[in-house]
């Protein structure tokens, strides 16, 4: 099966540089869907819903090919914040994350129209921020670009600026967890069965 082809259906540039670690060859389209971002809906369903929302709209155009797709969310307080509308939202969460723990959901899905296959899975991972004063967030928001990124942050861009500690999947908290997304390409036939156990 080695020669089915694989589209990201993802904007992303993290994504697309994530994917490529794997060494599976794909292309990307990116789907042209407006996605669910209801800050107070179940974080868990509104990642899966969105990454399955791209993966189809892209499978029905591609049916042929294998289609990954993934959406991001940051959780608080009970809130997803999802992508900042400016600069000012932005510093508004980089607030609200200071000095606590939050946590990152992503959704993972993959479609082969032609076969009828259909896998969908969820990844969460905790982020402690350190206590952050205006200071820190302007240098911040300075040197990064957060408008397109849930949470108004980057865990790979100057994270140590704002960062105290991590746990679970670092991919998953940069918006593609590799090890649930090797499982199942592996299990899709596009990558070799390593004989690793991943969780």
């Amino acid at each position: 099966m080695s020669d089915l082809r694989l589209v990201l259906a993802s904007a992303s540039p993290r994504r697309r540089e994530l994917l490529a670690q794997l060494g599976v060859p794909f292309e990307v389209i990116t789907a042209n869907v407006v996605e669910y971002e209801n800050p107070s809906t179940d974080p868990r369903e509104m990642v899966a819903h969105n990454a399955a929302l791209k993966a189809d709209w892209v499978a029905e155009r591609h049916p042929e090919a294998m289609v990954l797709g993934a959406d991001t969310t940051v959780f608080i307080d009970g809130h997803a914040l999802n992508k900042p509308a400016d600069l000012v939202a932005a510093r508004l969460m980089l607030r609200r994350l200071s000095g606590r723990t939050h946590t990152v959901f992503t959704g993972v899905a993959l479609r082969h129209q032609s076969s009828g296959l259909k896998v969908d899975r969820g990844v969460a991972s905790d982020v402690t921020f350190k206590q952050l004063d205006d200071a820190i967030i302007s240098d911040y928001l300075a040197k990064v670009h957060t408008l397109d990124k849930a949470g108004g942050y980057a865990i790979q861009e100057h994270g140590d600026l704002i960062i105290a500690k991590q746990e679970g999947s670092l991919t998953n908290i940069i918006g593609l967890p590799l090890d649930e997304t090797k499982q199942i390409l592996t299990n899709a036939g596009l990558l070799p069965d390593s004989g690793i156990n991943l969780k």
